[in-house]
C-alpha cells in the first residue's frame, strides 16, 4: 500500500489536527482504499483545518474547532461547504462532502471522540448535471503526436496515453499498474478497480506496441528493478497517478487542446460504445461498474448526438 505525503498534506495544521488525521490514513490504508481516495478524503479534512484556522476570529467562532476537529460544528461545515462552492465549483465542494461524512465518522464510531457527527443535518450541494465531454480522436492524435520520439520519456507517455483511450480505465487504475499486470501474450491488462473489483480488459495492437517499446526502454532504466508499470525520468522511483495526472495536462498544452485529463478518455470510450449500439452489460463489466445509472450517465453523449443525427435526417422543423 503505498503512502501517502503526510507532511505535505498537513503542512502548517495544528498538531492535533495532524495526529487525527494521520491515525485516519493509518485506518483507511488498513481497510485497503486506493491511494487517491485516501488522498482525496485527507486533502478535504486539511483543507476545511486550514479554512477553520484562517477564519478561526470572525463571526464563525471556529477557534476551538481550529485546533481540533471534535470541536467542529454543523454551521462550520456549512460555512466551508459554501465557501467551497463559491471559490471552486458545486461539484467540488460535493467531493469534500463526501470525505468529510468519512471523516466524522471515523472520528464518532472508530475513535469514539465525538457523539454524533456535525455532518449529520449537512445537505449535500447539488450539482447541475451536464453533458459528459468527451475527447475526439484529432484531438487525441495531436496530443500523441507529442510523444513521438524514442526518448524513455516518449515511449513512456504514449504508452500511457494509449491505455487511457483503449481501455476506458480511471486514473488511477492505470497508475497504480504493475509488471505483473500487463499480458502482452493475450494483450490484456489486469486493473484493480474500486472497491477491490479486479477485471481484465483486452488492447489493441497500437497500444500493445506502444506497451512493448515502453518496456524495453524500461529493461535499461535506473529503477527497472521495481515492481511499479510507471517510472519516473530519473533517480529510479516510480511515476504516481497524481504525475501522470500532471503530464497528461502538459502535453495537452503542447498539443494546443484544452482540458486533457484522462477521465475524458473514459467517457469517450463509454460514448463510442453507446453510439456504435454496444450493449450496457458489456460496457459495465469492461468498465468497472456495479450501477446501472453509469452506462446511462455516461451515455447521454452519444444518445444527444444520435438524436441530433436523427433530427437532421428527418428534416423536422424545415418543411415551412
Amino acid at each position: 500500500m503505498p503512502l501517502l505525503d503526510l507532511d505535505k498534506i498537513t503542512a502548517g495544521l495544528p498538531k492535533t489536527w495532524q495526529g487525527f488525521l494521520r491515525d485516519w490514513d493509518r485506518s483507511l490504508r488498513a481497510g485497503n482504499y486506493p491511494e487517491t481516495t485516501r488522498y482525496n478524503y485527507l486533502l478535504a479534512a486539511a483543507q476545511l483545518a486550514r479554512y477553520l484556522n484562517e477564519n478561526a476570529t470572525s463571526d464563525l467562532e471556529a477557534e476551538d474547532a481550529a485546533e481540533d476537529p471534535a470541536e467542529v460544528t454543523r454551521a462550520h461545515i456549512e460555512a466551508f461547504q459554501g465557501w467551497m462552492i463559491e471559490t471552486r465549483s458545486a461539484s467540488t465542494a460535493l467531493n469534500k462532502h463526501k470525505g468529510l461524512q468519512q471523516f466524522f465518522k471515523w472520528l464518532m464510531l472508530d475513535e469514539e471522540e465525538i457523539d454524533r457527527s456535525p455532518m449529520e443535518r449537512v445537505r449535500q450541494p447539488k450539482t447541475v448535471k451536464k453533458l459528459i465531454p468527451v475527447i475526439r480522436d484529432d484531438d487525441t492524435k495531436k496530443v500523441l503526436a507529442t510523444c513521438k520520439g524514442k526518448a524513455f520519456l516518449q515511449l513512456r507517455d504514449e504508452a500511457i496515453i494509449r491505455l487511457y483511450y483503449n481501455t476506458g480505465a480511471r486514473l488511477s487504475e492505470v497508475g497504480n499498474l504493475t509488471l505483473e499486470d500487463i499480458d502482452l501474450v493475450t494483450d490484456s491488462v489486469h486493473y484493480h478497480g474500486k472497491g477491490s473489483r479486479d477485471r481484465r480488459v483486452r488492447f489493441g495492437p497500437k497500444t500493445a506496441r506502444a506497451v512493448s517499446r515502453y518496456l524495453r526502454a524500461r529493461a535499461k532504466h535506473k529503477g527497472a528493478e521495481l515492481p511499479d508499470l510507471w517510472l519516473a525520468e530519473r533517480g529510479g522511483k516510480r511515476l504516481a497517478p497524481n504525475g501522470i495526472k500532471i503530464m497528461i495536462k502538459r502535453r495537452g498544452l503542447s498539443a494546443g487542446v484544452k482540458g486533457v485529463h484522462a477521465h475524458r478518455w473514459r467517457h469517450n470510450f463509454a460514448h463510442e460504445w453507446k453510439r456504435a449500439g454496444g450493449d450496457s452489460g458489456d460496457l459495465m463489466l469492461l468498465m468497472g461498474w456495479i450501477s446501472e445509472d453509469m452506462p446511462r450517465h455516461y451515455g447521454a453523449s452519444a444518445a444527444a448526438e444520435r438524436a441530433q443525427e436523427t433530427h437532421q435526417r428527418m428534416g423536422i422543423g424545415e418543411n415551412v
